[in-house]
C-alpha cells in the first residue's frame, strides 16, 4: 500500500469512528491532520470584532488580521505560504463555512506538494464544518473568540444572530454590528431559500434588556412567519402581532427585504427605518430606494389602521444594497463630525473599485467607524450589504 492509500485509509476509519464525533476541536484537529499525513496544523479564529486570530492552543500567540500573512489569507479567503523558522513552510487557508469566514487554519509541513496542499484544503474544509457544528455548544470556542466580557442584552441579542455571511452561487449577503459586547437594540437577519435571499435589519427603541427582547422576538416572529411561507406582508404583521401581543410598551424601526436570485426583483418594507442605500456600478444611486416609510413596527393598529406598504424595483447585475441603522450615520468623528451618509457610501464605492470581498469591505468599514471615535458608540451600528449576480453573470 502506498502512503497515499495508506494515509486516505486512516482518514477513512477516522470519519468512520463514532468515537471521534465527540473530540474537542483540539483534539479532532490532531487525529484529522494525523489522518491526512500532515506533520502538524493550528486553527485560528477570528475575534467578534475581526481584529485578531486566535490560536485554539496556548503554545502560539494571537495574529492580527491587519498586518500579517495569515490575516492576509483571511481577508482575501485565499491560501498564502511562507517559510517556517523551523524549517519548512507553513501555509494559511482560511476556514469558510459556505460563505462565512470562521478563520484560518496553519499547515506546517517540510514541504507544499500538490499532495499537501490538497489534503490541507480537505482538512480545513473538514475543520470548518466541525467549528460550525461545535461552536453551538462548546464555551471554550466562544471564550476564545472574545477579548472582553459580554453584557447580558448582547449575550441574549447574539444567541439569536445568524452567521455574519452567507451566500451562493447568485447572492452575497453580509453584516456587521457595533458595539459587539455591548449592542443592545440593533438585530440583522438574513436567509436563503432556493429562490430568495430574504434579510431584516432591526433597531429597537432603547438600549437595555428590553430593547434587545423586542429585537429577539422581531426576529423569531419572522422567522416563523417567513419558515410558514408567509409573504413579505403577511410577514410584517406578523411581527407587528406579536410585538403588541406581547410587548405593547415597545417598538422597533425595521427594514424587511426579498430578493430573487433569477429575476433580481427586491421587495421591501420599511417601518420607520433609514431607506436602503443602492450602489450600481461605482455610484451611489441617492435616494433611488427612498419610500415614504410606514410607522415603526409594534406601534399599535388604533394609531396606524392603514395597510402596511410593499415596495418594489429590479437590480441590475453587481448590484449592492446596504441597510443600516442610523447609529452609524450619526457617529462621529474625532473633530465631532459626523460620519455620514456620503462618507459611509463612498467608502463602500472605493473598496469595491479595489475588487474587496463584501465582507471585507464591512469589516474595514465599522473599524474606520470606530477607530475614528473619540469613545465608545453613541448608538449601535449595524450594516447589512447583499450583492446580486444573476445565474448568467
Amino acid at each position: 500500500m502506498s502512503t497515499s492509500e495508506a494515509s486516505d485509509a486512516l482518514l477513512l476509519r477516522f470519519l468512520a469512528d463514532p468515537a471521534h464525533l465527540t473530540l474537542e476541536l483540539a483534539a479532532a484537529v490532531t487525529h484529522c491532520a494525523q489522518a491526512l499525513g500532515l506533520p502538524h496544523a493550528v486553527v485560528y479564529l477570528s475575534d467578534l470584532q475581526q481584529r485578531r486570530l486566535i490560536p485554539q492552543t496556548d503554545v502560539v500567540s494571537p495574529l492580527p488580521v491587519d498586518g500579517s500573512l495569515a490575516g492576509w489569507a483571511y481577508r482575501t479567503q485565499s491560501l498564502r505560504v511562507e517559510e517556517s523558522e523551523t524549517g519548512g513552510v507553513t501555509a494559511w487557508l482560511p476556514l469558510l463555512d459556505g460563505a462565512e469566514r470562521l478563520g484560518v487554519l496553519a499547515v506546517h509541513a517540510s514541504a507544499l506538494t500538490a499532495a499537501t496542499l490538497t489534503r490541507s484544503r480537505a482538512l480545513a474544509s473538514l475543520l470548518a464544518m466541525m467549528i460550525s457544528s461545535k461552536r453551538a455548544f462548546e464555551d471554550s470556542l466562544v471564550r476564545h473568540t472574545r477579548t472582553e466580557q459580554m453584557r447580558l442584552p448582547s449575550e441574549m441579542l447574539r444567541a439569536f444572530l445568524p452567521p455574519r455571511t452567507i451566500g451562493n452561487a447568485h447572492v452575497v449577503s453580509t453584516a456587521v454590528l457595533e458595539p459587539a459586547y455591548e449592542i443592545g437594540g440593533d438585530a440583522f437577519d438574513h436567509s436563503l431559500t432556493r429562490t430568495t435571499l430574504h434579510v431584516a435589519v432591526i433597531d429597537s427603541m432603547g438600549h437595555d434588556l428590553a430593547s434587545g427582547l423586542t429585537s429577539a422576538v422581531a426576529l423569531a416572529a419572522c422567522r416563523n412567519a417567513r419558515r410558514n411561507g408567509a409573504d413579505l406582508p403577511e410577514l410584517v404583521e406578523s411581527v407587528d402581532d406579536a410585538l403588541s401581543r406581547w410587548l405593547p410598551d415597545q417598538y422597533c424601526t425595521a427594514v424587511l427585504a426579498q430578493l430573487e436570485f433569477e429575476t433580481g426583483l427586491l421587495r421591501w418594507s420599511n417601518c420607520g427605518h433609514p431607506a436602503p442605500l443602492l450602489i450600481r456600478g461605482e455610484q451611489l444611486l441617492v435616494d433611488a430606494l427612498a419610500r415614504e416609510a410606514d410607522p415603526p413596527m409594534g406601534v399599535p393598529a388604533r394609531m396606524y389602521p392603514g395597510p402596511r406598504l410593499t415596495h418594489e424595483t429590479r437590480l441590475e447585475p453587481g448590484d449592492r444594497v446596504m441597510v443600516y441603522t442610523d447609529g452609524v450615520t450619526e457617529a462621529r468623528t474625532r473633530e465631532e463630525e459626523l460620519f455620514g451618509l456620503e462618507r459611509f457610501a463612498d467608502y463602500v464605492i472605493r473598496a469595491m473599485a479595489g475588487g474587496e470581498l463584501a465582507p471585507e469591505t464591512l469589516r474595514r468599514l465599522i473599524h474606520s467607524i470606530l477607530d475614528s471615535q473619540t469613545g465608545r458608540l453613541r448608538d449601535d451600528a449595524t450594516i447589512l450589504m447583499f450583492e446580486w449576480r444573476p445565474p448568467d453573470c
